[in-house]
């Protein structure tokens, strides 16, 4: 076995890495053909990630020109403790405002762990899903990793 396949994660230990990770760090392609690295607050869904960001950004232009992005999530801090995936990814743009709504409320909720909050952010939530897009991240091609799984060789 390669120590490639000794490091890869299993669908089902992508997934609960991905549940219990917060922040994905996000690559599109920009108009001057180099990437544009921005981190991202994300639910997930199997191995799909789903966020809001602003319609504005520098990453929905460039995701209108190219649907298509690199989304990595890593943890670790030093070389034997590392764990990642990275998924390849065609982007779906999402511009209906109720599922907007939906993704800043299920995002709020994950990030603040607590109903209270989410319900009593759900006016600004509303607000701010006006001047939003929705991105589904669906993978092409998954990579992960766990170096742990070498048990400290290399």
């Amino acid at each position: 076995m390669s120590r490639r396949d000794q490091i890869k994660l299993s669908p089902e230990e992508i997934q609960a890495f991905l549940e219990n990770q917060k922040t994905a760090n996000v690559a599109t392609i920009g108009k001057n053909g180099r990437p544009h690295l921005v981190s991202l607050w994300y639910l997930p869904e199997g191995d799909t990630l789903t966020t809001w960001t602003y319609e504005s950004s520098q990453k929905v232009a460039n995701l209108r020109r190219l649907a298509q992005a690199t989304v990595l999530v890593e943890s670790g801090e030093s070389y034997e403790e590392l764990v990642g995936v990275m998924l390849e990814c065609d982007v779906e743009l999402i511009e209906d405002t109720e599922r907007i709504t939906e993704i800043g409320s299920a995002l709020t909720l994950r990030y603040t762990g607590s109903e209270e909050v989410a319900a009593a952010a759900s006016q600004f939530v509303r607000a701010q899903a006006a001047k939003r897009i929705g991105l589904v991240f669906r993978p092409t091609k998954i990579v992960s990793w766990d170096h742990g799984k070498l048990g400290g060789t290399y």
